[in-house]
């Protein structure tokens, strides 16, 4: 039985002629070098008969007389189309109004010789670690024919594509509407590209999906640095009035930063940052007994006992070892944040620690491997907006995504709790 479908029709589709004539003695060379040749060679003369047949809707059939018509043929002229992440030189038609006052655009050439795809693959091919002096190994084969009469594969070009496209990746990220975003959870850290650092952040809205959102550069992860990456996101929109539970590492100059932009911050230290940086300050025979203690309180259910329990390491700490001491009871309380939200132990393991962020700070690093020399915070800020951009496509929902909304329940709970609190004890002053 036979079934019509109804098909959409979009206006910016290329016509393909009925009957296309492909004159297989011109691509003899092409089927001795294999079928990838030869289907190159093919599509090049499909290419000329579906430019012919766009010329002919724009001037009516050749030969025709048509007073009533508003263009006309105006002969043939060098040009070059995007084949394979290379510019091969054809011949293209050149179509004129019929007062002769203008040239008109032939849509199927512009359409071929678009070079938003050359753009697009040179920054797939250095991302992928290919230098471009070996730009041209990555291509595909399209003939000795073709070859010959193709360009755009030097060094020069190759950079010039992927410094436009790197920039157009920058300024996307940086332009992009945040107002539709309901975010539960936001990161911060910071990226080093040999003496430049880009400080940048990454949220995690209600449905467990990882979005990367800004980058700035600074010489460290100062307050000022922080703040004017927080007051860009809400420039573009981001809510800062919702409580949003922060996740930073163990800087002051960040919880600062945060204190300021956010209406109602809710601040979680990373709690590996903090085991880190108090084994630093230990040597090593004690600092594997601290370690260990530590690990198996933050494992913990009970927030309170948690929090004695590391007091009491640090007091057994504070004759010895005053250093370690001092940096166990720096912001102490927020890293066990996530612990008295009472997040399930699977939401847990994503939030307690900046390692979802680092996991795409740390696909900026490896597609920048081959980087020998960083001119300045420009092209850092480039490479790493790339780098996040690339990182986007890999990332995947954060494990116990589906606790997320009692999350932002609780977390409103908590925000109201202590506004209560606030308004109570100004009351009672009055």
């Amino acid at each position: 039985m036979k079934k019509n479908y109804k098909t959409a029709t979009d206006a910016a589709t290329i016509c393909v002629p009925n009957s296309v004539n492909v004159v297989m003695t011109n691509l003899a060379d092409e089927l001795r070098e294999g079928l990838l040749a030869l289907a190159v060679g093919t599509g090049l003369q499909v290419m000329e008969a579906i430019l012919e047949e766009s010329v002919t809707a724009l001037c009516g059939p050749k030969g025709r007389h048509d007073p009533n018509r508003e263009a006309v043929r105006h002969g043939h002229e060098d040009g070059s189309v995007a084949l394979g992440g290379r510019k091969v030189s054809v011949r293209r038609p050149r179509v004129r109004s019929a007062d002769n006052a203008r040239e008109l655009t032939i849509p199927a050439y512009e359409h071929f010789g678009s070079t938003e795809v050359l753009g697009r693959l040179a920054m797939e091919k250095m991302l992928a670690k290919l230098s471009t002096r070996r730009y041209h190994v990555g291509l595909e084969p399209v003939g000795e024919r073709v070859e010959t009469v193709s360009s755009g594969k030097s060094r020069s070009a190759v950079s010039r594509r992927f410094v436009a496209r790197t920039e157009h990746a920058l300024a996307e990220l940086l332009a992009s509407d945040l107002s539709r975003l309901d975010l539960v959870a936001l990161m911060i850290d910071g990226v080093h590209f040999a003496d430049h650092l880009c400080v940048v952040a990454m949220g995690i809205d209600i449905s467990g999906t990882k979005h990367p959102l800004a980058v700035v550069e600074g010489d460290t992860e100062n307050a000022t640095v922080v703040k004017d990456l927080l007051v860009g996101l809400r420039d573009r929109g981001l809510d800062m009035t919702r409580p949003i539970l922060v996740v930073i590492d163990g800087a002051k100059a960040l919880a600062s930063a945060v204190e300021a932009v956010f209406d109602h911050p809710v601040i979680a230290r990373c709690q590996l940052h903090k085991i880190r940086n108090v084994e630093a300050k230990l040597p090593k025979a004690l600092a594997k007994t601290v370690t260990k203690k530590m690990r198996a309180i933050y494992h913990l259910d009970n927030a309170l006992q948690a929090e004695a329990e590391l007091e009491e390491i640090a007091r057994q700490l504070a004759r010895s070892h005053p250093g370690a001491a001092g940096s166990l009871r720096e912001g102490l309380a927020e890293t066990l944040t996530v612990m008295r939200l009472k997040v399930p132990p699977t939401l847990a393991r994503s939030l307690r620690s900046t390692n979802a962020i680092e996991s795409m700070i740390e696909i900026c690093r490896d597609h920048s491997t081959n980087v020998k020399r960083w001119r300045d915070g420009q092209m850092a800020l480039r490479w790493c907006a790339a780098g996040m951009v690339e990182a986007a496509k890999q990332f995947r929902k954060v494990n116990g995504f589906m606790h997320l909304p009692e999350l932002r329940k609780r977390l409103d709970a908590m925000i109201a709790k202590e506004v209560d609190i606030s308004v109570e004890y100004d009351q009672a002053v009055a």
